[in-house]
């Protein structure tokens, strides 16, 4: 598949995630679903919780579309031949990602607005990892085990969305993080033939790269638990759908690519609970140890620190990009 079809889901994403964006600000204002400033806080106005809505919009919007398209035979024959043999493929699994997605989405939105306890969060994000396993999105990693299968895959999901929803802490960084996880993922499942796969990852990147203008440098809007929730949940389930082990590819090294996809992230939520753990604190209680607070701490602006973990994060990316050529 030509590379402009990528490029054309990467623009559906980011068109409507961009367009839907001021209308759910206005919304989440109506309806007091708003950061207010206060403790650990370093903004100094409510700000609307808009983010999540807007990415899950960049989403699902371009998918109804799309498939608006192929049902009425708008794209091109070829085109449509592949994606209509890769969802017949994949139907059951695409469906309960989205369904996932929307479950973890809804419950990001729930704690914005009633801050859930710790508990009903991690039960819904269980919820969300396992609808997508039990679809058949699973990692096997080479163990003839159903079982083991369920458990790495549901850890996995929940151990992404986490790192993510914890990365959520300056203007920009969290969808920042989403953006260039999906392209590396997306340009790995093209360069393998893996056409549904890259096209959805394309997507994501563009719905997050609609809402990135009007979080950075300046927040005019939060992603909130929503959007974090959904940038980790979305990684998570794109970096195990492709395969990055097959006859044509078959380094068995190769199913390692996601962890270094997500290094910088991983790297930073096993770096905060070691500390909270060694401190007494529960895991999931919030502080300024992450690697993007250490950076301001020894001088450097807010901007220029989560441009240079983008950086680490496209370099990681990158090389697993360039070993999967």
């Amino acid at each position: 598949m030509h590379w402009k079809y990528y490029l054309w889901a990467a623009l559906a994403g980011l068109v409507s995630g961009g367009v839907s964006l001021p209308f759910w600000r206005s919304w989440c204002r109506r309806h007091g679903i708003v950061d207010d400033p206060g403790h650990r806080k370093i903004h100094v106005i409510p700000t609307p919780l808009a983010g999540g809505l807007a990415v899950l919009t960049g989403l699902l919007l371009p998918l109804a579309g799309a498939m608006l398209f192929l049902s009425f035979g708008w794209v091109e024959t070829m085109i449509a031949e592949k994606l209509a043999y890769g969802i017949s493929k994949r139907a059951l699994p695409l469906a309960a990602v989205l369904l996932g997605g929307a479950v973890m989405g809804l419950i990001g939105w729930l704690d914005d607005r009633f801050e859930l306890r710790p508990s009903m969060k991690f039960g819904g994000q269980v919820l969300a990892a396992l609808l997508a396993a039990l679809a058949g999105v699973r990692i096997t990693l080479f163990v003839d085990s159903v079982w083991f299968s369920y458990l790495v895959t549901i850890l996995w999901i929940l151990t992404v969305t986490n790192a993510l929803n914890f990365m959520d802490n300056m203007n920009g960084l969290c969808a920042g993080l989403a953006i260039i996880g999906s392209v590396c993922i997306g340009g790995i499942a093209a360069s393998h033939d893996q056409y549904l796969v890259a096209l959805l990852a394309w997507l994501g990147a563009g719905a997050f790269a609609g809402f990135l203008p009007f979080n950075f440098p300046r927040a005019s809007v939060f992603l909130g638990d929503s959007g974090s929730h959904l940038a980790g949940y979305w990684l998570g389930i794109m970096a195990i759908m492709p395969h990055f082990y097959s006859p044509k590819h078959p380094e068995v090294w190769a199913v390692f690519s996601p962890l270094l996809i997500l290094a910088v992230p991983l790297g930073d939520l096993a770096w905060v609970v070691v500390l909270r753990w060694r401190s007494g604190q529960p895991f999931y209680v919030g502080d300024t140890n992450h690697l993007s607070h250490r950076l301001v701490r020894q001088g450097l602006s807010k901007a220029i620190a989560v441009l240079l973990i983008w950086t680490l994060a496209a370099l990681s990316g990158g090389l697993a990009w360039w070993l999967n050529r």
